[in-house]
């Protein structure tokens, strides 16, 4: 097994916000569940993410409760759950030691928030080394106000920079449709 999915922060913290009715993908929950079980199907890990802020008082903090699965989220207790406090999935979980020891060379990315968490573990993930499919339909994001100017990015900006960012760069974007087979097609060119 050389391809492994990444679901980062798919989590009820998200949803506690007051935020979540802007949320740029209601279908998030359905969208991941499908891309897991399209990982399952094809022999390949599947490892979930949770953001946690332990002490902070916030949704994020465990003590609230939130740092759980959205509800309706396939989680399978076999399957690896690791817990970050930092906006990527490699500094503060020991994600990049459990990949070499699988053999794991290349990553599917999807969840919360597309342009925070899952564009950050891309860039990071190919900074390793890893070759990288960003599954956009199976991330979501809400609108991002600048604090300094008050401007604001619609989650569509959002998105469409993102994408910019990383595509050719950082990662090849897929649908949960083609995620698998993109991977599988960078991995027979490599």
């Amino acid at each position: 097994m050389t391809t492994a999915l990444l679901v980062l922060d798919v989590q009820e913290s998200f949803r506690a916000r007051p935020l979540w009715s802007q949320v740029s993908n209601p279908q998030i929950v359905d969208r991941v569940n499908r891309l897991v079980a399209a990982a399952r199907a094809g022999g390949h890990a599947v490892h979930w993410i949770w953001h946690a802020e332990p002490g902070s008082g916030t949704v994020f903090d465990p003590e609230r409760g939130f740092v759980r699965p959205l509800e309706g989220l396939d989680v399978d207790d076999g399957e690896p759950q690791l817990t970050k406090t930092s906006r990527n999935a490699f500094t503060t979980t020991g994600l990049a030691q459990r990949l070499t020891a699988a053999g794991v060379t290349d990553l599917v990315i999807a969840g919360i928030q597309t342009e925070q968490c899952c564009e950050t573990t891309a860039r990071v993930a190919a900074d390793l080394g890893y070759s990288v499919t960003f599954v956009t339909e199976a991330t979501a994001t809400f609108p991002v106000t600048r604090p300094d100017t008050g401007a604001t990015l619609s989650t569509d900006a959002v998105i469409e920079r993102t994408e910019f960012a990383l595509a050719g760069r950082f990662a090849r974007i897929a649908t949960v449709d083609t995620a698998f087979a993109a991977a599988a097609l960078a991995a027979a060119h490599e």
